[in-house]
């Protein structure tokens, strides 16, 4: 019985509708936050004893948030099998281990830029809370894209040309490897060596000019919001729609008004 108690007390945190759900959900986006500001920040640092234990306190912190949302699911193995929850399980190992396997603290760099994968999950959290990013999804979630590509591989080319490349001396002389190739600039002056060099560049140039234009084209076209018709399933239409462009049925889009 208390068990049940106290599993519906942390489903209501997660999922309630209460201003102390409310607070707590944010308090979980800030937290999300946090941790992806301190993986960018740590990733080209040399491993210390004082990194290591927050390490070790943000993986315990993220293993207690993944366990309660892993034991309310109401399917826990369709929750596996979602990609930020891979990451998850990817960056707690890393976290916790990275005391054991400190000489490979270079590979343990690169799971911790998963944790960017966990930036879609916040979203989802911030649009159902916000109207701001229920009105431009499509910008934001375009500009995480490029942003999630940019720093994972900023992370690839750091780890793998670091000591090998003398032109990657640094975090920031891969990040702006990494954006002078995904813009195809080529300046010349950094080339990525080996054929993994080589291949990771052609990746980045043809995946990031793509992510690049539908981060564009999210910019300039029309802007749509998300709402599901109930008689056609069209998903996207115009904000201030009154009935499905697609099949006439009449829409009860959330709007906060106009003055």
């Amino acid at each position: 019985m208390a068990e049940t108690k106290l599993k519906e007390a942390i489903r209501l945190l997660y999922t309630g509708r209460s201003r102390r759900a409310e607070l707590f959900r944010y308090a979980l986006i800030a937290f999300d936050v946090f941790t992806i500001a301190f993986f960018i920040v740590t990733i080209p640092m040399t491993p210390s004893t004082k990194i290591f234990l927050i390490d070790i306190a943000v993986g315990l912190l993220i293993f207690g948030d993944f366990m309660a949302r892993l034991w309310i699911a109401p399917n826990k193995f369709r929750m596996l099998r979602q990609i930020y929850t891979i990451a998850d399980i990817f960056v707690i190992l890393s976290l916790l281990l990275a005391p054991i396997f400190s000489q490979s603290f270079a590979f343990l760099r690169i799971l911790r830029a998963l944790r960017l994968l966990h930036s879609y999950h916040v979203l989802r959290d911030l649009r159902s809370e916000t109207p701001f990013f229920r009105r431009n999804e499509d910008v934001i979630l375009g500009a995480v894209n490029l942003g999630v590509f940019v720093f994972f591989v900023t992370s690839l080319v750091f780890v793998l040309q670091f000591g090998a490349n003398p032109g990657i001396e640094d975090f920031i002389a891969a990040l702006y490897f990494t954006v002078s190739a995904l813009t195809t600039t080529g300046f010349g002056d950094i080339v990525l060596t080996g054929t993994t060099g080589r291949l990771l560049a052609i990746g980045i140039m043809i995946v990031g000019v793509a992510l690049f234009l539908q981060l564009a084209q999210a910019i300039f076209r029309p802007r749509k919001v998300s709402y599901t018709c109930p008689s056609c399933g069209l998903n996207r239409h115009e904000e201030d729609a009154v009935h499905c462009k697609h099949c006439g049925e009449p829409l009860k889009i959330e709007t906060e008004g106009s003055n």
